[in-house]
């Protein structure tokens, strides 16, 4: 579970303390972000293990060419 307890559901947009959704049984998701530090204490250790600099984390990165968007 993440660090704050209120989840929502991303499909019906329930609450509650769960990762699964009790009413659509759909994943449950954090409500708030992260608290962001500039000191980030644990960030290389993240990084690591995300593997960022890769070439896969670069491929699945968002782009902003516009190439994504549906018309």
């Amino acid at each position: 579970m993440a660090r704050t307890k209120l989840q929502r559901c991303v499909e019906c947009g329930a609450f509650g303390l769960s990762e699964q959704c009790p009413e659509c049984k759909g994943r449950m998701e954090a409500v708030a972000p992260l608290k962001y530090s500039p000191e980030d204490p644990q960030g290389a250790r993240r990084r690591k293990r995300i593997d960022a600099g890769s070439e896969e984390w670069v491929d699945q990165l968002p782009s902003t060419d516009g190439d994504d968007l549906d018309e």
